[in-house]
């Protein structure tokens, strides 16, 4: 899938957070969005996503050369952030199906491949609201790279692991990054060493 921002902007009251961004995106493509704490780029990501409307431009997702209804987006995005929840109540094998229910994984996962590849057998029936910080973003990790759909949003990918982790997330990606189209916001090398583009969200402030 292709995105192509045209004169994209977003603002907050009266104060433009970027402004003027015309750029695509091309299927395949390894892109780092970067910038300084509070530049923008998790409300780039937002926009990407489909999830945040641009308050100037247009942004147009493209599948096989048809335009994609903004409210099919959805379907073809798998978005991993610090700042998004978790159902904690859910156990980790019931949140691995429920996930499944409305986003397929890559035809070579399963639930329990998923387990063995967080390395969690012996917490596939424990509530994620006990696992630590760095467990809960191993998972948002791979419910996103194990999902079917060609296109990944990370947002500080690193952000609670542990020198294990990194390596973990690095190894993921080289296993479930193949042809898709994979975008990282972020500051540190490690999330995004895998990248061959470079945006600094900064060159679009206004």
């Amino acid at each position: 899938m292709n995105i192509a921002l045209e004169n994209v902007g977003k603002k907050y009251r009266y104060e433009w957070i970027f402004k003027g961004l015309s750029f695509q995106f091309q299927a395949s493509g390894k892109y780092a969005i970067l910038g300084p704490n509070g530049s923008g780029k998790s409300t780039f990501l937002k926009i990407l996503s489909g999830h945040l409307s641009p308050s100037s431009g247009k942004i147009i997702f493209t599948k096989r050369n048809k335009s994609l209804d903004i409210n099919a987006v959805y379907k073809e995005i798998s978005y991993a952030a610090p700042y998004i929840e978790l159902i904690e109540e859910f156990t980790l094998l019931e949140i691995l199906r429920f996930q499944q229910k409305f986003k397929p994984y890559h035809p070579t996962a399963t639930p329990d491949f998923i387990i063995e590849l967080l390395g969690f057998e012996k917490s596939r029936h424990k509530e994620i609201r006990f696992f630590s910080s760095g467990m809960k973003q191993r998972l948002k990790l791979a419910l996103a790279l194990c999902a079917d759909v060609p296109v990944i949003l990370l947002d500080e990918p690193t952000t609670n692991l542990d020198r294990e982790g990194i390596g973990w997330y690095k190894n993921m990606v080289n296993r479930f990054g193949g042809e898709r189209l994979i975008v990282v916001a972020s500051n540190v090398e490690e999330d995004f060493e895998f990248c061959t583009e470079k945006i600094s969200i900064t060159d679009w402030k206004k």
